[in-house]
């Protein structure tokens, strides 16, 4: 079993900054993904930052503002947001797909996180 924990929310003024982190704990052999996505109220989850080959990939919505980084020795990955606006105001979501120790040896799973509210409003 694999724990996802978002954490870092908050409200904030446009204009400001928050730092996400996500914390990944459990039977896990290794970690392939961790990825942010995020839903407002009426849209579909979007991808806000992921990385695909090595790459970090950025939602045209946020480049320049926001950054992700990992730190692999505490199974986290942040989400440094700068310059805040209120079409950033939704639930943030922490995805991660890990090989998991299993009775039968080890299996690729994914799991979500439970989300974390970010509002930017003044």
């Amino acid at each position: 079993q694999v724990h996802v924990v978002e954490s870092g929310g908050g409200l904030v003024q446009p204009g400001g900054s928050l730092r996400l982190a996500c914390a990944a704990s459990g039977s896990i052999i290794s970690i392939n993904v961790m990825d942010w996505y995020r839903q407002a109220p009426g849209n579909q989850r979007e991808l806000v930052a992921g990385t695909t080959g090595g790459i970090i990939n950025y939602a045209d919505s946020v480049k320049g503002r926001f950054t992700l980084s990992r730190d692999n020795d505490k199974n986290t990955v942040y989400l440094q947001m700068n310059s805040l606006k209120p079409e950033d105001t939704a639930v943030y979501y922490c995805n991660v797909e890990v090989v998991e120790r299993t009775a039968a040896g080890s299996a690729q799973f994914s799991y979500w996180g439970q989300g974390t509210q970010v509002t930017v409003s003044s």
